[in-house]
């Protein structure tokens, strides 16, 4: 009887040494001096102008074996760098961003999409001057590596989005100054 026992113990022990482990998921925090949001709009069909944010915060949640993930991005409106230092003060007016009442936009995502082991798309709600408006992000490029100087796990992606900006209340001029923006997001992040 205590062979069987012993036998049932070794087996137990086994079997739990052969269970795979199931990876946890990950969290990894904005790394704010390589994560810089931009868009890009006609202007008067001159040209394509583009501006972008300095100062961007947040989290990305991957868990790799589930196929899941999540991205909570805080943007501050007030680091919009167009270029030029008077139209940074003008594009935060009333009339368009309006960053004394609303100094930061968001994206909160609700679903990652994987096409095996990478995410595709991020769909989500981009909060801009107090509206809310679904978006899909489109991912462009994905990495996951360790960083090679943090020497910790780190995720680097690029993604795209159209959206109006009269949809967010922020159309002055239009259809002369583009309604249509191309909002890219580089990102990087690094392992808590």
């Amino acid at each position: 009887m205590k062979q069987i026992a012993k036998l049932a113990a070794v087996l137990a022990v086994s079997a739990a040494a052969a269970t795979p482990v199931l990876a946890a998921p990950q969290t990894y925090t904005i790394d704010s001096t390589h994560t810089f949001p931009s868009f890009s709009y006609s202007h008067f069909g001159m040209s394509t102008q583009l501006s972008k944010f300095d100062k961007t915060t947040g989290t990305v949640t991957l868990d790799k074996a589930a196929r899941t993930g999540a991205v909570d991005i805080t943007i501050d409106m007030k680091s919009v760098n167009t270029g030029y230092e008077t139209f940074n003060e003008h594009i935060q007016d009333t009339d368009f961003f309006d960053t004394a009442n609303h100094p930061t936009a968001t994206f909160k995502s609700t679903k990652v999409n994987f096409e095996g082991d990478k995410p595709v798309s991020i769909e989500g709600d981009l909060t801009i001057k107090g509206v809310t408006k679904p978006v899909t992000l489109k991912v462009t490029h994905f990495a996951n590596m360790p960083h090679p100087m943090m020497k910790k796990d780190a995720i680097g992606a690029n993604a795209t989005t159209v959206v109006k900006r009269s949809e967010f209340n922020a159309g002055k001029y239009a259809p002369n100054v583009g309604d249509e923006v191309t909002i890219s997001i580089t990102l990087e992040a690094i392992q808590n």
